[in-house]
């Protein structure tokens, strides 16, 4: 799902040198690669896969939320607040991540309602430049370019990860943070190497192993983060 192959890692959003994995799909699906052919029991332990990893993301996101549910509240407000001053949203990530930056944008672009379309931009949708970034100059510029000739202070950009280990989002938040855009970034794992930046404000670690569990949690870290900051854009509006 996600832009990932079944039971593999996000296309793309491995870095090079980095060798977590989600595991063979022959691990991750034993009962379609047993041999069996008793029809009944394959159709059982697909069901029991189907149910422990739907407890799997249920559990996780219950976690997420205790622990992150105050921060990403404010989180929101703060992004509010970078609307109302004429802020943008620009959103990168690779791979199947540079899908969900692709759905992050739509989101704002689309809140319905009373609240008005939000400009938000995915720095991953444009073939031209992404390529000519990465031909000419290198991979690990494809963001940061982007920013240093479009970003404003005002704006905000977020970055998604699942490893939390890509040099090119790790570039872009630090271009961000030197132009005075608020910087959020969603990883996997422990949050990988963006655990260590000081040049983000906001970091939403899903801390699991699993990369389709992390994508999943991410869907739904990204899906609130907009409905809290449509939610405060449309009070304000409303108010004034």
């Amino acid at each position: 799902m996600d832009g990932a192959p079944i039971g593999g890692a996000p296309i793309g959003d491995t870095p090079i040198g980095d060798t977590h994995s989600a595991g063979s799909v022959e691990s991750l699906y034993p009962f379609i690669y047993s041999g069996t052919t008793d029809l009944s029991d394959v159709l059982g332990q697909a069901c029991a896969s189907t149910v422990a990893k739907v407890a799997e993301i249920t559990d996780l996101r219950a976690r997420i939320c205790a622990r992150d549910a105050a921060r990403l509240s404010e989180c929101a407000r703060q992004a509010a607040d970078r609307f109302d001053a004429g802020g943008r949203l620009l959103v990168f990530g690779n791979g199947g991540s540079a899908t969900d930056a692709q759905a992050v944008a739509s989101l704002f672009l689309h809140p319905g309602g009373a609240v008005p379309p939000l400009p938000a931009f995915s720095l991953a949708g444009d073939t031209a430049v992404v390529t000519a970034l990465a031909n000419d100059i290198g991979v690990e510029v494809i963001f940061a370019r982007q920013i240093a000739a479009f970003g404003r202070p005002a704006d905000i950009a977020l970055g998604l990860s699942t490893s939390g280990n890509s040099a090119n989002l790790l570039t872009a938040f630090d271009e961000a943070s030197r132009r005075g855009l608020m910087t959020i970034g969603l990883a996997g794992y422990d949050g990988g190497k963006m655990a260590e930046l000081d040049s983000l404000d906001y970091l939403f670690v899903a801390p699991s192993s699993s990369i389709h569990r992390i994508q999943e949690a991410q869907t739904t870290t990204y899906h609130v983060f907009w409905e809290l900051t449509v939610a405060e854009v449309g009070r304000r509006r409303r108010t004034t």
